[in-house]
């Protein structure tokens, strides 16, 4: 059976039928909680649906036949609640009906709504409502367990309990199961409680060892695999967190609570298992809450994997439900970016910028916009008017500076390039990138003393930063002449960078200029093995000089 078969087509209505299928119902359901056999439970559903068929304004068939349906899987806890809300609208008065429900809510974590359907239950109940104040009590008790609790939640339970308790004595069937489930309660209670106590002194080897006994002793390792997931988090023992939120999950797969947190550990500290958050994600869908956060998220997980149709659409479902949300139309626009569609970025990016729902994080948004502009559109223009939005927007974004100036270089533009890039300077003279790219506009503006003092102090920056090295070398081979010092840099580079091919190149050169034949020679054929792959020269030009190298 699905969550379809309660909106089939009714039969006539029969109420005299519809009793005898309740019965049978009734009979079947009690065979199935005294001996657990399938069969009874199958027969039980069957009847259950034959006697709402025949009449469907019967409430106990509908709350009885989501528990039924529930508990075998072929229903989810939303249709659940659904099936036992038409029960309350057909019998307002049922206190069952209210109690079922409430009794789903509290399943599904919504302790504030099954709170409200049991008092409910009470109002219909008046004198008689023993049972629904001593589970009211009890589900008070449970969320002061799983949550932290305020004076009023105790007041309330302390409140319930003993109405409860003084109305039970007329129930003595119900008073014998509820000592049995509040005795289970207080032990859980007396363990959180001594739990909390140590966590509060950080003695988490010994909270750790409580919980676990505990988890085994009461039969609710829910509840304590989680305390024990969190520690282990808060001790970045992340592998053994994650280990005790998927025991949680399989003691109860509806706990939104711990799905959040396993989704959220997966998606920051294993970036690799992405599959495991992305279905983490897709059963917090079912919840229906934040489902434009859980979209957002989804798409992310999405990109990780290279998987550009889905996180498009992940991001697209996200807008959907919000659609003037900033951050969500700056990740669409990354991932159609991703996927080559820079028509459609440029849109979201836009409205993005549109909404800034903050300068600095806006500006950041005009870098993105305006790479696109420089590198995929080849519009010039809009990628500098962008930057310079973004620029006046965070005046401190170093890179976006550093972005517009290698605009301005690109289209050779030297004077604002130089000037650009001294911007980026003075901003942060602690960053060698500004040194080594205006080093590149000087040496281009005939500007040789002070490119040369730019590459210098970008390398005492950066040593390690090979491209500079390989360029100072370039400034003192072909404009000083100093072949000697040249060839020092460009040794460095390639020291840094084996596979360098333009340095290979320019050590063959600065060789050559010094009379090493035989060194000129081994450069020229390593930048000529390299740039098969590279392609960054052409090879004729190398071979060219290799073999004048052997000219008499």
């Amino acid at each position: 059976m699905s969550e379809q078969a309660l909106l089939q087509p009714i039969k006539a209505a029969d109420p005299t039928k519809a009793r005898e299928f309740l019965e049978k119902a009734r009979l079947a359901h009690e065979r199935y909680l005294i001996s657990q056999q399938n069969n009874d439970l199958q027969k039980a559903i069957e009847y259950y649906i034959d006697a709402v068929k025949y009449d469907p304004s019967m409430p106990e068939a509908y709350y009885r036949l989501a528990a039924l349906m529930w508990e075998q899987g072929q229903i989810s806890i939303d249709t659940a609640i659904e099936q036992c809300k038409t029960a309350i609208s057909l019998a307002p008065q049922n206190v069952n009906a209210h109690l079922y429900t409430g009794f789903f809510m509290k399943l599904a974590q919504d302790f504030k709504s099954a709170e409200e359907e049991f008092k409910s239950a009470i109002k219909v109940g008046k004198l008689k409502s023993a049972r629904p104040r001593l589970i009211l009590s009890q589900s008070i008790l449970q969320k002061i367990n799983s949550k932290n609790a305020n004076a009023s939640d105790y007041f309330g339970f302390l409140y319930y309990f003993l109405t409860g308790s003084l109305m039970l004595a007329w129930d003595k069937a119900s008073m014998k199961m509820f000592c049995k489930n509040i005795s289970d309660d207080f032990s859980v209670f007396s363990y959180n409680l001594v739990g909390k106590f140590l966590e509060k002194f950080k003695m988490y080897p010994t909270a750790e060892n409580l919980y676990k006994k505990a988890a085994t002793e009461t039969n609710h390792g829910e509840i304590f695999y989680n305390r024990i997931g969190d520690i282990a988090l808060k001790n970045e023992e992340f592998d053994f967190s994650v280990e005790c939120y998927r025991k949680v999950l399989e003691a109860n797969p509806l706990n939104r609570e711990v799905l959040i947190k396993l989704a959220t550990v997966l998606q920051t500290y294993f970036p690799d298992n992405s599959d495991e958050a992305i279905d983490c994600y897709e059963r917090l869908l079912e919840f229906n809450i934040d489902v434009p956060q859980i979209y957002y998220e989804l798409g992310h997980l999405y990109l990780k994997k290279e998987d550009k149709i889905n996180s498009i659409s992940a991001f697209k479902l996200a807008l959907e439900l919000d659609c003037d949300n900033p951050f969500y139309n700056n990740s669409l626009a990354y991932a159609y970016a991703k996927a080559e569609l820079y028509d459609d970025a440029i849109e979201h990016y836009q409205k993005a910028i549109a909404l800034n729902p903050d300068a600095e994080w806006t500006s950041i948004v005009c870098q993105a916009l305006g790479s696109i502009y420089a590198e995929a559109k080849g519009n010039i223009e809009a990628a500098i008017s962008t930057y310079q939005s973004g620029i006046i927007l965070d005046p401190n974004n170093y890179d976006i500076i550093i972005s517009l100036g290698d605009v301005y270089m690109a289209s050779y533009d030297l004077d604002n390039a130089i000037r650009t890039y001294c911007d980026a300077i003075t901003l942060n003279p602690d960053d060698y990138r500004g040194y080594s790219k205006a080093g590149i506009a000087l040496w281009e503006k005939d500007y040789v003393e002070e490119a040369l003092v730019s590459f210098h102090k970008a390398i005492d920056l950066n040593p390690d930063n090979a491209f500079a090295q390989n360029n100072l070398g370039i400034v003192y081979l072909d404009g000083l002449n100093d072949c000697e010092e040249a060839l020092e840099y460009f040794e460095n580079a390639i020291e840094l960078n084996p596979n360098y091919t333009i340095a290979y190149f320019n050590a063959g050169r600065a060789s050559q200029e010094m009379g090493f034949i035989n060194d000129a020679a081994n450069y020229y054929q390593m930048a000529i093995d390299l740039n098969k792959i590279t392609n960054e020269l052409e090879e004729d030009d190398i071979q060219t000089r290799l073999h004048r190298l052997f000219d008499i």
